[in-house]
């Protein structure tokens, strides 16, 4: 039989939280600068990659926000997007839903089409090329007001087609959920999907509020979901999805030991959890990485941590915001994966 490593390697697997911006590479961004003849404040890309260290999320968002400053054209935007399908496709992932944030971008003058058309048309040619599926699903800064989230949902609705839903991110405490309640409510009319950040660092009130206020398909973290033991049952009785992000989490220091992750007690719970990346460029690891970090705490023998990974995999396409007949297909090849591995003979 495999090893967990490698059998982490191989499993078919679905991505649900993921920034492009957050997949902006030291070497890509150098790269960039240079095309369009901007001076990073950096004198290499080793100084840069020091850079990513950081003590809690406001101190990433600002070089997150100061990476961002180097996306200018479509191509940078494709460019950007095929990074990070080149290397998932290395993963096995096999769907992804990936987030992205246009104000990030709009209040730097570049428009909302150059933003969308270098990352969809990526996207096409990772589906041609890598068979992998996708959705975009535009994120409101919540550190912002919701008069500017509402102009640029109306940029977003002639396109309509290429966008699947909305979400919210950035700095949480502060600016809880309800800040949004109007703008969410809008984008639910346009038939938009709608998904939040909430409890990565926020209190379960934060959680509630997504679900009553915004209507949240899936919540985004939720980490603190399990201080609040009538929030738990919700969540189990309405089957929200949970996108969890490990790596994200201890290198914030939302979680102080990947050893303490809540991930393998929300599963304990029967929480409809999975694994996700969130900014791996910043977070030092991609999807199997993510996977590989919380292998060891989700059982004491292979077989029991193996059974747990295929949970997670089959959540992360369960909890996909695709039809059921492609549920099923990709629920499949994890059946087809998992009996291929039982049945390969043990290493010597």
């Amino acid at each position: 039989m495999q090893t967990i490593k490698e059998f982490i390697a191989g499993l078919p697997k679905a991505e649900l939280h993921l920034h492009i911006e957050g997949t902006f590479e030291p070497e890509l961004m150098f790269e960039l600068a240079e095309r369009n003849r901007i001076t990073l404040p950096f004198e290499s890309v080793e100084a840069l990659r020091k850079a990513y260290d950081f003590s809690e999320l406001q101190d990433f968002l600002d070089i997150y926000y100061q990476g961002m400053n180097v996306l200018r054209t479509e191509q940078d935007f494709y460019d950007l997007t095929w990074a990070y399908l080149e290397k998932v496709s290395k993963q096995a992932v096999r769907h992804i839903e990936i987030f992205f944030d246009p104000q990030g971008h709009v209040e730097r003058g570049i428009a909302f089409e150059t933003v969308l058309n270098g990352i969809h048309s990526a996207l096409v040619q990772g589906k041609k090329e890598f068979d992998i599926s996708f959705g975009i699903i535009m994120c409101f800064l919540r550190h912002l007001d919701e008069e500017d989230a509402f102009k640029t949902l109306d940029s977003a609705l002639p396109h309509k087609d290429r966008i699947i839903g909305v979400g919210l991110d950035s700095s949480e405490i502060g600016h809880p959920p309800s800040k949004f309640q109007r703008v969410f409510a809008r984008a639910r009319d346009e038939g938009f999907h709608v998904v939040a950040h909430a409890g990565e660092e926020g209190p379960p009130e934060y959680i509630y509020e997504a679900l009553d206020l915004l209507k949240v398909e899936r919540v985004d973290h939720g980490n603190t979901s399990l201080r609040d033991e009538a929030l738990v049952q919700r969540l189990l009785r309405e089957e929200i999805p949970l996108t969890v992000c490990p790596l994200s989490n201890t290198k914030l220091c939302v979680v102080d030991d990947i050893k303490n992750h809540p991930l393998p007690k929300m599963l304990e719970l029967g929480l409809k959890a999975m694994i996700n990346s969130d900014d791996p460029a910043y977070f030092g690891g991609y999807l199997n990485e993510n996977y590989e970090a919380v292998s060891p705490l989700l059982g004491s023998t292979d077989q029991e941590k193996k059974e747990k990974l295929l949970l997670l995999a089959s959540n992360s396409f369960t909890s996909a915001f695709i039809s059921e007949a492609e549920k099923e297909q990709y629920l499949q090849e994890i059946a087809a994966y998992s009996q291929t591995d039982s049945r390969e003979p043990a290493q010597e």
